[in-house]
């Protein structure tokens, strides 16, 4: 148990990685449209949406199902739409990687 405990902390952690480097590559952007003509912070940031999603997948599927209140499919699921990854951007990452580090909190 210990084990899964770990690895479960070690992988939440690569979360908060990717949404930090998100935040960060991203932050000097006011709009979408500017943000995805900038080829490498868009690409850059797209790379860590693949890697959320990657992680995700990683993670147990007990652990999914019992912190339900993360929609981890959803998040696996983020579109590559410059407007949709923009609207993530501002309104999501900030409060799943509040829920994420409370997880980390936790364990």
């Amino acid at each position: 148990m210990l084990f899964m405990s770990t690895k479960i902390k070690f992988e939440l952690l690569a979360l908060l990685e990717s949404i930090s480097k998100v935040e960060l590559y991203s932050q000097d952007f006011v709009e979408a449209e500017d943000f995805y003509h900038d080829q490498k912070s868009f690409d850059a940031s797209m790379m860590q949406f693949v890697v959320i999603g990657e992680v995700i997948s990683r993670l147990d599927d007990n652990f999914k199902i019992s912190h339900d209140e993360i929609p981890w499919q959803k998040i696996k699921d983020f579109g590559i739409d410059a407007d949709e990854i923009w609207d993530i951007m501002q309104n999501k990452l900030l409060p799943l990687k509040s829920s994420i580090q409370t997880l980390v909190d936790a364990i």
